[in-house]
């Protein structure tokens, strides 16, 4: 198992039954931001999967043009990055 596996397979622990593709998207926010995930860059991550998926989605625009309502949406998936991030920084017990 790669490194890249063990982020998804961990991340998809916490967000059950998301679509591949759109996990991998959110695997690689784990690995890049980790922590440091906004809100922003969940939206543009899952922008970047609908767009191939629904094309014609009204949720994609920019975060900034989205309501409150619709960007706090992103919250629980910004939350499952974070903390699949700090679960995989924790040492391991031998």
């Amino acid at each position: 198992m790669t490194y890249i596996d063990t982020a998804r397979t961990a991340l998809e622990s916490r967000l059950p039954g998301q679509d591949d593709a759109l996990l991998d998207l959110y695997a690689l926010l784990v690995l890049v931001k980790g922590e440091e995930v906004t809100l922003q860059d969940v939206h543009d991550a899952w922008a970047v999967w609908r767009s191939r998926t629904a094309p014609n989605h009204k949720s994609i625009m920019p975060f900034d043009q989205l309501t409150l309502s619709v960007q706090k949406l992103d919250q629980t998936y910004a939350d499952a990055i974070a903390a699949t991030r700090a679960a995989l920084a924790e040492p391991k017990e031998d």
